[in-house]
């Protein structure tokens, strides 16, 4: 797979068999003490996972790729198949007689629980289904036991995409306090004919090498993270605050976040409301001064709609030039405060809102800025903003020197960092979460009501990886 654009090993316990109610282990270790961490593989072997959904009983739901839900069941250790979703799979490999392994980063792509499921028990799925080729799905189905009925599928918002394009899906989802659904779109452009820089490739024929199309689209839902408030009858209204009122011509009211190439993690905070999302970056590992910046993943974290740049804009606001292929002669620097899409496929306005900078960003080199995500390949993801709770009687729950941090991670680095959010919102001290544990490319994580952090390893490689595992990061008394 295309990079979601892109040994002290802890000890592995076999997966647990629980008895106990509640279903995670009491409080036994006091306050005073420093907790460590420890990982417990709870299924290894996965085909292609991707997200993940903590159940309040503590079973973990996930999906894979290729089309299976499974959930992992705490009393028994084992993982069974909820369902298997029809998904738009490789034409060329289907007749070639190779299995259908997906079409370029379509598939599942997302899963979380309706804010009320344990009374109602609705899943949604981020989905590419069969049958449609032109559009990916938001759908809500109903979990019943451990079956999820395919047949209880509910279409609540149909996203339109260029299916032979590669690349960047995202299709992360959260929600926030209020009910309000967030789900995060790639820009579904093609990143290899740009030299590294921004795909804004305006000549005929070129469509898939144009991010103006999508991600500087105000009239496109790609390259977006979406807000909508879901209703039971399966449709949606717009919540107050989207970055573009309804009826505001050739626009779509359901866009919170523009200007996003890949935002492939996302994850919000249900106190205050706050989205994070990581933003995968370009490839360029230096600036040229007739195209515009070298490549920086980003951190964003924001609690109001705006525009975040991409493809006009990147990092603390740093502009591309308008630049054509056909010649190689650079134009203008855009303008942070007036970006302009000239893209011949804009459906939208040409002039948008203008550009926020984004809360962290890195590049492949050393960050002078911030040291503490270190250098090389990168994937920015961000996960789950964490309170410490004193009185969750848990012996899993990360620990009090965690309180107030917005968890983040990288696929490329293997790390997850903890970054302390200052009273005025910007990062404060970055502490390196778990250092004694080796992790193989986390791809999502979500905090569990345990206080746990559940967490996807996609494996050593690009795709398709044997050492692929669902796992708990859990800690551990060092008494």
């Amino acid at each position: 797979m295309n990079r979601f654009s892109r040994n002290l090993v802890a000890p592995v316990l076999t997966a647990c068999v629980l008895s106990l109610t509640p279903w995670f282990a009491p409080l036994t270790a006091t306050a005073a003490e420093a907790p460590g961490f420890e990982k417990v593989v709870l299924q290894a072997g996965c085909d292609n996972p991707m997200e993940l959904a903590v159940l309040p009983d503590g079973r973990v739901l996930f999906v894979e790729r290729f089309g299976s839900v499974r959930i992992w069941k705490p009393d028994t250790g084992k993982t069974v198949l909820a369902a298997k979703v029809p998904v738009h799979g490789n034409l060329n490999a289907i007749q070639a007689g190779q299995p259908d392994r997906g079409s370029w980063e379509a598939g599942v792509l997302g899963v979380t629980l309706d804010p009320a499921f344990a009374k109602n028990g609705w899943v949604y799925l981020y989905h590419s289904p069969v049958g449609a080729a032109s559009e990916n799905r938001l759908s809500r189905f109903t979990l019943t036991g451990d079956t999820l009925d395919l047949a209880s599928e509910t279409v609540v918002l149909r996203v339109a995409v260029d299916r032979d394009v590669c690349c960047h899906e995202a299709g992360s989802m959260a929600f926030d306090g209020e009910g309000n659904l967030f789900l995060s779109t790639g820009d579904n452009t093609n990143p290899f004919e740009s030299d590294g820089f921004n795909p804004t490739d305006f000549r005929p024929g070129r469509r898939p090498f144009d991010a103006g199309r999508s991600s500087g689209n105000a009239n496109d839902l790609r390259g977006k993270i979406l807000r909508i408030h879901p209703r039971p009858d399966g449709s949606y209204t717009i919540p107050a605050g989207n970055l573009f009122p309804p009826g505001t011509p050739k626009t779509r009211p359901e866009i919170f976040v523009m200007g996003c190439r890949n935002p492939f993690r996302i994850s919000v905070d249900r106190v205050t409301g706050t989205l994070a999302w990581g933003e995968v970056g370009p490839d360029a590992r230096e600036p040229k001064a007739e195209r515009g910046p070298a490549g920086f993943d980003e951190i964003n974290r924001t609690r109001k709609a705006g525009n975040f740049g991409w493809p006009f804009l990147i990092a603390d606001n740093r502009p591309y030039r308008a630049y054509d292929f056909a010649t190689k002669e650079s134009g203008p620097a855009q303008d942070p405060l007036r970006p302009v899409n000239r893209s011949p496929l804009n459906t939208g306005p040409q002039e948008l809102p203008a550009g926020q900078p984004a809360w962290i960003a890195y590049p492949y080199a050393p960050s002078t800025r911030f040291p503490a995500v270190g250098s090389g390949g990168r994937t920015a993801c961000a996960g789950p903003f964490y309170r410490f709770e004193p009185a969750l009687a848990s012996n899993r729950k990360l620990p009090a020197s965690l309180n107030q941090t917005q968890l983040i991670y990288d696929w490329e680095r293997h790390w997850i960092l903890a970054v302390k959010v200052n009273a005025d919102g910007t990062p404060g001290a970055f502490q390196r979460v778990a250092p004694e544990i080796s992790l193989k490319r986390p791809i999502e994580m979500e905090l569990g009501p345990d206080g746990a952090l559940y967490v996807i390893e996609f494996g050593s490689g690009w795709e398709n990886n044997k050492d692929a595992q669902l796992v708990r990061i859990q800690a551990v008394s060092t008494r």
